[in-house]
């Protein structure tokens, strides 16, 4: 039995830019907190809370004072920053570079469409943390579109703009970008491109992978949009494909009859979770 890691799976640049960034605080701070999951793995967030992370709710960051908070990659809305700024809190951003310029365009963008009567529409997980950030930019004006069943909340007689969220897949924005524009009778329609490249470009190079392999070992947090997307992919490509969240949920019996196990995983998945993933079905070829 033969193991390959995808190369390309593993951290994105933002995810290791907060990542880096929280383990360098906790060697500084032991008393540091983190509003949310700093990412959706559950199992990264264990190993950092072990070095000392709390992780906490909105909530219980509201009544903070005088202390130290990091702000994960998928950033905060206006409202977070008051909060800190109000209760003596020491922000530590980590904001994705990507988001926060999206967080800009669509300030911008909202300003522009204010002016004329017009609406910001966002393409993206409801409730996602993201989002949230984003949609706080609009003074929580945005409509936010989760599939085709939200348009209609969208009056096609005025103007709008549209974004998304970095972490949705190209194909469905631009399905959602074609019916709006099918739809829409009066006014101007902006659209922004502002989905992650490194998640789009997986989506070719993941296929290709899946196809390499006898079956492929998907490791991804439950709750990661990028980690279902790709797992898509990977599943489409090849039907031997198995999400799984760590070697736990791996079934033994089954994977034995493969030569080749492909392991891939989320931008949001880390490399040391892939290769004890590696490690665990090493050993089972040699028992």
């Amino acid at each position: 039995m033969q193991t390959i890691i995808e190369q390309q799976a593993g951290f994105c640049f933002g995810v290791v830019r907060a990542i880096n960034s929280l383990e360098k605080q906790l060697q500084q701070d032991d008393n540091l907190y983190c509003i949310g999951d700093v990412v959706h793995n559950s199992m990264e967030v264990e190993r950092l809370e072990k070095q000392g992370l709390k992780t906490i709710s909105l909530q219980e960051f509201e009544q903070l004072h005088d202390c130290k908070v990091m702000i994960r990659a998928h950033g905060e809305p206006p409202s977070t920053y008051e909060i800190a700024k109000r209760n003596n809190i020491k922000l530590v951003d980590a904001t994705c570079p990507m988001v926060l310029k999206l967080q800009k365009d669509v300030l911008v963008g909202y300003q522009n469409m204010k002016a004329k009567n017009g609406q910001i529409v966002i393409f993206g997980k409801k409730g996602h943390a993201e989002v949230i950030g984003l949609v706080g930019q609009t003074e929580g004006n945005a409509i936010v579109i989760s599939n085709e069943d939200d348009i209609d909340k969208i009056d096609m007689t005025r103007p709008l703009h549209i974004f998304s969220q970095t972490t949705k897949n190209k194909e469905d924005y631009q399905n959602i970008i074609d019916i709006i524009k099918g739809k829409h009778i009066t006014g101007e329609i902006l659209v922004t491109d502002s989905i992650c490249k490194k998640v789009s470009s997986r989506a070719e190079k993941i296929e290709k992978f899946a196809k390499s392999v006898d079956c492929v070992l998907f490791v991804s947090g439950k709750h990661s949009s990028n980690g279902l997307y790709l797992y898509e992919l990977c599943k489409k490509a090849n039907q031997n494909t198995f999400f799984i969240t760590d070697a736990a949920d791996i079934d033994l019996e089954n994977i034995k009859k493969f030569e080749i196990i492909g392991i891939s995983g989320a931008t949001s998945t880390p490399m040391w979770l892939m290769k004890k993933i590696e490690q665990f079905v090493q050993q089972i070829a040699c028992n």
